[in-house]
């Protein structure tokens, strides 16, 4: 099985593919499409040189890499929305289990502005994760509900998808993880220090200037997948 999981930037998901490469049975992919959406666009972002030496540049080859068996039953691949350009095909997905992963657009701006100061809304994806749901359909999940209550939702997941609960997918080790991408150590503080997923989460952060006009522009786009989670 391959799970396709999507979401934007600061979502839990590395979290979410700590819980599932943390499974015997899954191997996991970091953001195989960093690179080449970088090289692509000429956006730098931090590490940019790091990153467009460590992936393929050319998104036909990731494709091909991901369409290759790996050694354990399932492969997870942790996919930014944003990453996905309009011209890289997507047939490759429809082989896949597609999941998007979201979070209130009032959380994703505070978090990612504590890492980078230019934020735009491409930068947070939330058009482009209605765009591919409406081409691929799968299963939503909020990660609100998530921390909340890890081990309720993983089980509905694992349920919707077909694959089996894994208590493994609650508790990790801290510390980094061989598949991290070479960007980790940038934005991955957080998560490596972590054992498993961070409680409930509190009150949306107040935002104004552009980081409320970015909220009120992604709002209809969270809302309209929200109604549709598990």
């Amino acid at each position: 099985m391959k799970i396709a999981v999507w979401s934007g930037p600061r979502n839990l998901s590395t979290a979410m593919m700590y819980a599932f490469g943390n499974r015997a049975d899954v191997t996991a992919w970091d953001e195989p499409f960093y690179a080449s959406y970088l090289h692509a666009t000429g956006i730098i972002h931090p590490m940019n040189d790091a990153i467009l030496a460590a992936q393929p540049t050319d998104a036909m080859q990731v494709i091909a890499d991901l369409a290759q068996t790996a050694e354990t039953p399932h492969s997870y691949f942790k996919l930014m929305t944003h990453h996905m350009l309009p011209d890289v095909p997507l047939e490759w997905a429809k082989d896949c289990i597609n999941v998007h992963l979201i979070r209130h657009p009032a959380r994703v701006i505070a978090s990612y502005g504590a890492k980078r100061s230019e934020i735009t809304s491409n930068d947070i994806g939330f058009q482009r994760q209605a765009e591919l749901y409406d081409h691929l359909g799968g299963v939503v999940i909020d990660s609100f509900d998530v921390r909340a209550n890890p081990q309720g939702v993983l089980e509905r997941l694992c349920a919707a998808i077909g694959l089996p609960f894994d208590p493994a997918m609650l508790r990790w080790p801290a510390g980094a993880r061989p598949y991290d991408g070479v960007w980790a150590d940038h934005w991955y503080g957080a998560v490596h220090k972590s054992t498993g997923f961070a409680g409930g989460e509190g009150e949306l952060p107040v935002l104004d200037g552009r980081d409320a006009a970015l909220r009120d522009a992604a709002l209809p786009h969270y809302e309209k997948l929200a109604k549709l989670k598990l």
